[in-house]
């Protein structure tokens, strides 16, 4: 039986991987199509997130970022040439690689199993040998890949509502302390955080170079932040449920359970007068 990778591949061990093993490599930088043209990794697909990782629509029904429908991620996956038994390796161009841990996310909640992000991101890529390339670069022909249902843990704004003030749950609010405090909103409509949810911002996921803390750091983190709460209890949230799934990887990184994502998040909460 072979042993689940590592949600989060170092640059280096991605240099030795790509010599060794055919992988499908994803770039997943937010917003960034025109950096992709000019600059990618050698052989990676661009994965647009508002159109490949969204299905956006009513900001108030679902969020800025609501979840397409398992059947057109199906499609999605199709188009990137990903199989089953892909080794799909992703990242982005910003601190962290939250997009990047979207896409993760995304493919783990269909089963997929070989699917890691990159330490660093694209800088950390190239900054350790790995070639980029301006070129048109072609998926890999497959078959229709399979899905029938998103199977990680999911939360909507009901279940957000009735158990965020409730002993024995917890929801996190991963923005920075400045929006959650309700100081400063550059995005949504709104300034402040959903009444009960805690503040653990997921920058403190990171060191200062933007790499990820260690597992074991990040473990003790979160094992003491969480205290007694049973992980099924905990929901996580951010803007628009891209970002939260950087602390659900920083989380399965840890070894520990992957939590509910409330992919509505506050721009979802902000929009229905709760």
């Amino acid at each position: 039986m072979s042993k689940k990778p590592s949600p989060i591949i170092k640059p280096e061990d991605l240099l030795k991987l790509s010599q060794t093993e055919d992988i499908v490599l994803i770039d997943a930088s937010a917003g960034s199509k025109a950096r992709y043209d000019q600059n990618h990794l050698t052989g990676a697909l661009f994965a647009d997130v508002n159109t490949d990782l969204a299905a956006i629509g009513d900001f108030a029904i679902g969020g800025r970022h609501p979840l397409p429908a398992p059947e057109q991620f199906a499609r999605i996956l199709q188009k990137f040439g990903i199989s089953k038994d892909s080794h799909v390796i992703v990242y982005d161009d910003k601190m962290g690689g939250n997009a990047a841990a979207r896409f993760w996310w995304m493919l783990k909640a269909v089963g997929h199993e070989k699917v890691q992000v990159i330490d660093g991101g694209f800088d950390a890529a190239v900054k350790a040998g790995f070639p980029t390339s301006s070129a048109v670069e072609t998926p890999m022909h497959v078959a229709p890949y399979p899905v029938s249902d998103w199977i990680l843990p999911l939360s909507d704004i009901k279940e957000v509502e009735n158990v965020a003030k409730t002993a024995g749950h917890v929801v996190i609010d991963v923005r920075d302390a400045n929006r959650f405090a309700g100081l400063t909103e550059p995005i949504d409509l709104i300034a402040g955080h959903i009444p009960g949810a805690i503040n653990i911002p997921y920058t403190e996921n990171l060191e200062a170079d933007g790499t990820f803390l260690k597992p074991e750091v990040l473990k003790e983190k979160y094992t003491k932040a969480l205290a007694s709460v049973k992980p099924e209890n905990v929901i996580v949230h951010c803007g628009s449920g891209i970002t939260a799934c950087h602390t659900l990887l920083a989380m399965d990184y840890a070894g520990l359970p992957i939590p509910k994502l409330y992919v509505g998040s506050w721009s979802e909460w902000s929009r229905n007068n709760l």
